[in-house]
C-alpha cells in the first residue's frame, strides 16, 4: 500500500477499546463498528473515529479490519453475514482476527476469504486490558509473512511484541495452548486454596509462600490478589470467555488425537460456574465457586484465618 491504509475495528470491549484508541493515536483513519455498550464507541468518536452502520460498510471503506470478538461464532457472523465483511470486501483487504477462536473455524474462514481475494491474519492477544490501553500487548500471529509486513505498522500501534508462529491458524492454536495453561492454573489454584482452608492454612500464608517461589507467576499474583484482597479488577477476564477457550482446547485435542485428561477436568469447573449463572464473574472468582463445592465461604475464611 502506497498510502496510509484506512483501518476498521469491530469489537470494542475490555481489550478492543484500548487497541482502537492507539490506532487513532498512530495517525490512522479509523472506522468502528460498535455493539450494545455505547460508552467506548462515543469515546472513540470523540477522538475522531467514524462509525460504520454495518461490517459491509466497514469493508467498503477500509484496507485493514481488526476483529476483537468473543469467539468463532461472532467472527463467522461478522465475516459471512448478509451485511458482513465479505459482502463489501475488495480484493486485497486484510482482516486481522485478534479474537481467541477455534482453529478449525479459522481455517475454514481463510479458505472462503481467499476465494474473494481477502487475506486473514489470526493475531490473538497476550496480556490484559491495561496493556491494551498502553499499546503494549503481545501478539501470536498466524498468516503469511507478506500480509504481516503490510499490517505490521498498524498492529504495532497497540502491540509491544509480535511473534510470527506460522501459517494461518497457528496464532489461534498457540493462544489456546496459552489459555489451556491459564484455565488449568485457575482450577489448580482454586482447589489448592480450598484445600488450604480446609486444613487450617490461610490463603494469605499460601500466597506468601508460593508467590516468591519458583511456582509463582504473574497469573498467580493476580489470581491471589482477588482471593486475598477481594480485588475484583485484578484480572478482568470472564469465566464465560475462559470456558469457551477450554472447550476449544478440548476440541483441538480431540481433532489431534491427543489424550487430554487435564483439559477435560479443567473444563468441568468452568462449565459448572456457567451452569450456576456465574459466567460473567472474572476468572479468579472461580476460587469462590470451587470453595462452595467444598462447603466453604472463601471470603469469610480469608478474614477468619488471617486473624
Amino acid at each position: 500500500m502506497d498510502k496510509k491504509p484506512v483501518v476498521g475495528f469491530a469489537g470494542l470491549g475490555f481489550m478492543g477499546h484500548g487497541m482502537a484508541k492507539n490506532i487513532i493515536k498512530g495517525g490512522y483513519r479509523l472506522w468502528i463498528k460498535g455493539n450494545v455498550n455505547r460508552a467506548p464507541v462515543e469515546d472513540l468518536l470523540s477522538m475522531g473515529a467514524l462509525e460504520a452502520e454495518s461490517p459491509r460498510e466497514m469493508a467498503e471503506k477500509c484496507d485493514i479490519i481488526h476483529l476483537c470478538l468473543p469467539g468463532s461464532r461472532q467472527v463467522e457472523d461478522m465475516v459471512n453475514g448478509r451485511d458482513g465483511i465479505l459482502a463489501g470486501a475488495r480484493s486485497g483487504l486484510i482482516v486481522v482476527d485478534t479474537s481467541t477462536s477455534d482453529p478449525t473455524s479459522t481455517a475454514n474462514l481463510a479458505a472462503i476469504m481467499t476465494e474473494k481475494g481477502v487475506k486473514l491474519l489470526d493475531a490473538p492477544l497476550g496480556r490484559t486490558p491495561k496493556e491494551a490501553e498502553e499499546g503494549a500487548l503481545d501478539v501470536m500471529l498466524g498468516g503469511s509473512a507478506s500480509d504481516l509486513e503490510i499490517a505490521a505498522p498498524v498492529i504495532k500501534c497497540w502491540a509491544k511484541s509480535i511473534t510470527h508462529i506460522g501459517p494461518v491458524g497457528s496464532g489461534h492454536k498457540m493462544k489456546l495452548l496459552m489459555n489451556f495453561l491459564g484455565a488449568s492454573y485457575a482450577a489448580l489454584y482454586s482447589e489448592s486454596v480450598s484445600l488450604a482452608v480446609k486444613v487450617g492454612i490461610s490463603p494469605h500464608a499460601f500466597r506468601e509462600v508460593i508467590g516468591p517461589s519458583r511456582l509463582g507467576s504473574g497469573f498467580f499474583d493476580t489470581f491471589m490478589k482477588y482471593v486475598c484482597e477481594r480485588d475484583r479488577e485484578a484480572h478482568r477476564f470472564t469465566i464465560a470467555n475462559m470456558s469457551k477457550d477450554i472447550r476449544y482446547v478440548n476440541s483441538m485435542a480431540t481433532d489431534a488425537g491427543v489424550v487430554n485428561l487435564m483439559a477435560a477436568a479443567t473444563r468441568h469447573y468452568f462449565t459448572h460456574a456457567e451452569a450456576i449463572e456465574a459466567g460473567e464473574d472474572f476468572v479468579p472468582m472461580l476460587s469462590d465457586h470451587v470453595g462452595r463445592l467444598n462447603g466453604l465461604d472463601i471470603e469469610s475464611s480469608v478474614k477468619d484465618l488471617a486473624d
